[in-house]
């Protein structure tokens, strides 16, 4: 096999996606869904990526570059989508990606961070589905509770669970332990941030939820793209969720008959310990992508 580029992983060798990046650097078919904001596609390290647009009433590509919603798509497509020689991470530079923009440059902040309504995101969840996406990045905050939305939201993700497509979403930045409305529904792969050590990260929401079937990975001083073609650094679960969608990216490239929940289970389950704890472990993407291809032989030799 030819030799990849490797990412600047830094603390992502934490992870094991070291041995996993030198194999690959995704595959075409292999569609992620970014359910983001607008995105600077002028930017170098982006320009002539797989990066596409679902049409959406918040404008895809950046308008005000110094916009929080702009700042926040640009980073997290660097971490996911960037050229293997940039700054960012660049986890899966040749998969293909379609933007659906849900956060508008003018958007209320929350956290720190661009936020939504549960029907906004139920609606780019199942226009994401629908246009063929196999991953789902929810790097992104919800507001605005209602019995409503929060039904519409369930009814987004059993959609995406009918269709295969595993949404990978962050347990929030509000530091409480309750699960939220991203997090409880059975199908999501929660995410929480840890620092370069592997110890979660304070603001990281901790419930049982996220203990019992989420996985950890690095996001503390997380290096991807800015907007005026500096690198920038951010911490919390956002930059996580990337990691791991990323991740995930790259196992179904090398295995692209494998299951989704067969890619769910390997992703969230590094070891065959019970789980007792409020923090879920630390992902593992080598040994995930060994349990695959052992899954993956298996099916095709009982076939």
């Amino acid at each position: 096999m030819a030799s990849q580029v490797v990412p600047k992983m830094g603390l992502f060798e934490l992870i094991g996606l070291v041995p996993l990046a030198q194999r690959t650097s995704g595959r075409p078919e292999i569609t992620v869904g970014l359910v983001d904001g607008p995105i600077a596609f002028d930017h170098p390290d982006l320009a002539g990526q797989r990066i596409r647009e679902i049409a959406a009433s918040v404008p895809a590509r950046c308008v005000d570059r110094g916009s929080a919603a702009c700042a926040h798509g640009t980073f997290v497509a660097g971490i996911l989508a960037a050229k293997r020689r940039s700054v960012a991470p660049a986890i899966c530079p040749n998969c293909t990606f379609l933007l659906r923009p849900i956060f508008s440059e003018t958007s209320s902040l929350h956290q720190g961070t661009p936020a939504t309504t549960s029907e906004e995101l139920a609606a780019a969840i199942i226009d994401s589905v629908e246009a063929g996406v196999r991953i789902l990045n929810l790097s992104v905050n919800v507001t605005g509770a209602s019995r409503k939305g929060e039904s519409r939201l369930a009814d987004a993700f059993e959609f995406a669970a009918s269709r295969g497509v595993l949404p990978v979403a962050s347990a929030a930045n509000q530091g409480g332990y309750t699960a939220s409305m991203l997090t409880r529904h059975p199908w999501v792969l929660p995410v929480l941030a840890t620092d370069h050590m592997g110890r979660p990260l304070p603001n990281s929401e901790f419930s049982a939820v996220v203990g019992r079937r989420g996985i950890a990975a690095p996001g503390k001083g997380i290096v991807s793209l800015g907007t005026n073609d500096e690198p920038c650094s951010l911490s919390g679960t956002s930059a996580a969720t990337a990691v791991v969608t990323g991740s995930i990216a790259l196992l179904w490239s090398e295995l692209p008959d494998a299951r989704a929940a067969e890619v769910r289970f390997v992703v969230a389950n590094p070891s065959s310990r019970r789980r007792s704890s409020l923090v879920p472990p630390m992902l593992n993407a080598w040994s995930a992508f060994q349990a695959l291809a052992k899954t993956s032989a298996h099916r095709a030799f009982v076939n």
